[in-house]
């Protein structure tokens, strides 16, 4: 496939033309990267961005990825063409069997190495210190999520937010991991250090505590940012290749490395840099970013129009070029992805222009900051040029990497002098066994119920409750329960998700409780599934069967009643009107939900149909609403053939009277009830089929304006004869008023 031809003189941007022919080459673009047509992909782009889109950089990310395949392709020696064309979705796949297959490497370790593996945070696969839980339930460390090193889940992927420290795992990894604990919030304090900008004193505080802990890793990668920062870029690669050269695989440090070499002016290598940390990690976010930032600036019509104008004393070849040629953009990228210097020619195309365009302008900023802010040099580095520090750094980088290999499905591993070592662990997490006389029940406790957590969820603010308790307390208000901070959104939302890493915990530690509380959870589920015991009343409105009944649920007990009718799966409940002496009347109908809609303050809308009809044999209460024990009703049949002809006769009479009184009903009373109960049933053939007689009687009723009282009676007979006759005098009634 190859794109269309595009002229030199493109329309001006913001016609709908314009617009239209771009984002058809945006759209081409991305089909053709998916398919992994780099070549063609890069043509297409940039004719697109020739035509000037600002927004067209958060269409780059199908480039990006099939960039990113064909590094690791060319780095495994194979054919881009040879790779399957799965799109995005073949080499999430992939990414996913990666993980999986890197997942069990680390964790089959013996049973001593347990507590360690549940403790490593999914985002860095280092320790999990200050664990924040994700809205998806998931833990990550405070530093993955806060310093926005994932953008989103690595399990799930659903987006990360920033959060509260969860207080029920920070205080199992204080109790647990004191020393990691104490390194976690050393990182933190170097984290809002660089973050305020105060750069020196981050770097010598990083130092200090290196001093007395030579092998924690992260405080290298601090540092390195911090002489980044302070544009002492050598000690910063420093710091950077001694990481790498224990963990070769961990892509944070190949994104701080290039952004130290972009920094430097050297581009190409910073770009072989974000490819090589997406090879190992698909999902790193910020390096994703980056790579579509200089892709933009690459291919934009801007960085075009300045290297054309710098190259045009020198080259006739560049001036014959509207925009930069897919087979000149691939073969940098060739040679990006195979660590290589571009070559003379390459050096005055348009690309290589670009390249020492960047450099200089890189030059110009260094020199200026090195004049205002004293910028400080190795004693024996002697004052280099942009393109030249870039060289170096370059240099320096590939005798750090000169060790890694991939392998043929894309991921690296580490070779040192001819020997091949297992894929590494990542982090190092040598820890022990959680001591015994440290798993202490009561700290896995619910503050609301004082039992073991079931089914432990995390709020935005950082606290732990069983779902359950949670729930009712946001009945009654939207606040925390501990700190009272407010939960409105979170309550919106309701997405109470399971806090994953302390239901792990508690399976593996506290198994024997677990089952206790199983077993108690269940007995009450059981018994709030019960269609005849402990039936939990609903106390509001006449009910009955077949007929549609809209509740609008407001009060705290109807809200927790509404829920465990719907979390047993019996999704009924038993509905009667309000009796001064009893509480609720002695007959009702059950309901079923049908659909629960839940409003932003935890209000719902339930759409419930009547089903069968009770009698109150016991009353009861069960946390502040009504519960009955209860028998079903069922017509009486008729068995006698005279009296079932009587019988058929009466009903078909009465029903054609019910039908000329809702004939004559006006209009609008009409259209109000077929809104709100639907059309009237039609009748049926076997008038003793159902159990709760013809279903036109009990809509008939809904729909007659007549007194709650009379109503109730009518529900309780078990006689369809008498239900008629009953009908008819209501009717009757009707009729003659309105011939006054």
């Amino acid at each position: 496939m190859a794109s269309s031809p595009v002229p030199e003189s493109a329309p001006e941007p913001g016609g709908s033309g314009t617009h239209s022919e771009r984002e058809l080459l945006l759209r081409r673009g991305e089909l053709l990267a998916l398919g992994n047509h780099l070549k063609e992909a890069l043509e297409t782009y940039s004719a697109a961005l020739r035509l000037g889109s600002p927004s067209s950089r958060r269409r780059l990310g199908a480039l990006v990825d099939c960039l990113v395949l064909h590094y690791r392709l060319r780095q495994s020696g194979e054919r881009a063409g040879d790779a399957p064309r799965e799109g995005g979705g073949g080499r999430a796949a992939a990414a996913a069997e990666q993980q999986l297959q890197g997942t069990a490497g680390r964790e089959d370790g013996s049973s001593a190495a347990v507590a360690a593996g549940l403790f490593r945070c999914p985002g860095c696969e280092g320790f999990l210190g200050e664990p924040v839980v994700a809205p998806c339930g998931h833990a990550y460390c405070r530093r993955c999520v806060h310093e926005h090193l994932r953008a989103r889940c690595r399990r799930c992927g659903d987006p990360l937010a920033s959060s509260p420290a969860a207080v029920a795992l920070g205080h199992l990894a204080e109790k647990w991991f004191p020393e990691e604990c104490k390194r976690a919030r050393t990182w933190r304090r170097l984290g809002e250090m660089l973050a305020q900008g105060q750069l020196r004193e981050a770097s010598q505080a990083a130092s200090q505590a290196l001093e007395e802990d030579p092998s924690d890793l992260i405080l290298r990668v601090y540092r390195a940012e911090s002489y980044a920062g302070l544009q002492e870029f050598k000690y910063a690669l420093d710091d950077l290749n001694a990481v790498t050269a224990k963990m070769p695989n961990w892509s944070e440090v190949y994104f701080r490395k290039a952004r130290i070499l972009n920094n430097a002016g050297s581009k190409d290598d910073a770009l072989q840099l974000l490819l090589h940390c997406l090879a190992l990690d698909e999902e790193f976010i910020p390096a994703k970013l980056e790579v579509e930032k200089m892709l933009c600036d690459l291919l934009s019509p801007e960085s075009v129009r300045k290297s054309l104008k710098e190259s045009a004393m020198n080259s006739s070849h560049v001036r014959s070029k509207p925009f930069i040629h897919g087979s000149e953009m691939e073969e940098c990228c060739e040679n990006l992805q195979h660590g290589s210097e571009p070559d003379l020619e390459m050096q005055e195309s348009v690309g290589g222009n670009l390249h020492r365009a960047q450099s200089a302008h890189s030059l110009n900023s260094t020199e200026t900051n090195a004049k205002d802010d004293g910028l400080k040099r190795v004693s024996s580095e002697p004052l280099l040029s942009s393109q030249d520090k870039g060289a170096l750094l370059k240099r320096k980088w590939s005798l750090s990497e000169q060790d890694v290999k991939v392998t043929e499905d894309g991921r690296n591993k580490h070779k040192k002098q001819g020997e091949t070592t297992k894929r590494d662990a990542t982090f190092p997490f040598n820890y022990g066994p959680v001591p015994e006389d440290l798993i202490d029940v009561s700290d896995f406790e619910c503050s609301l119920c004082m039992r073991l957590f079931f089914h432990p969820v995390t709020t935005p603010c950082g606290h732990t409750f069983c779902k359950n308790c949670l729930e009712r307390c946001l009945d009654h208000s939207p606040q925390c329960p501990l700190c009272k901070e407010s939960l409105k959104e979170y309550l919106a939302s309701r997405q109470y998700r399971i806090t994953q890493l302390l239901e792990e915990l508690i399976v593996k530690y506290l198994p024997a409780e677990l089952s206790e509380r199983k077993r108690i959870n269940d007995e009450e589920t059981a018994e709030y599934s019960s269609l005849t015991k402990n039936v939990p009343i609903f106390v509001c409105t006449m009910a009955y069967p077949t007929v549609p009944c809209p509740l609008h649920v407001f009060e705290p007990r109807y809200r927790l009643m509404i829920r465990r009718s719907v979390e047993t799966g019996t999704k009924q409940f038993g509905m009667c009107i309000s009796d001064p002496k009893n509480g609720f009347a002695d007959y009702g109908c059950m309901l079923y939900i049908r659909n629960l809609d839940y409003l932003p303050d935890g209000r719902s809308v339930v759409d419930t149909v009547g089903l069968r009809r009770f009698r109150v044999l016991q009353r009861g209460m069960k946390d502040g609403y009504y519960t009955a024990d209860i028998e079903y009703l069922e017509d009486i049949k008729v068995e006698d053939e005279g009296e079932m002809k009587k019988l058929g006769v009466l009903h078909n009479f009465v029903y054609s009277q019910a039908c000329s009184w809702f004939q004559s009903l006006r209009n609008k009373f009409r259209s109000q009830i077929l809104q709100h109960f639907g059309p009237m049933p039609e009748r049926e053939g076997n008038i003793q089929e159902m159990a709760n007689g013809p279903a036109w009687c009990w809509w008939l009723l809904a729909v007659l304006p007549v007194d709650p009282r009379y109503q109730l009676s009518v529900l309780s007979m078990r006689s369809l004869r008498e239900r008629l006759i009953k009908i008819q005098d209501i009717l009757m009634y009707f009729s003659r008023n309105q011939s006054k």
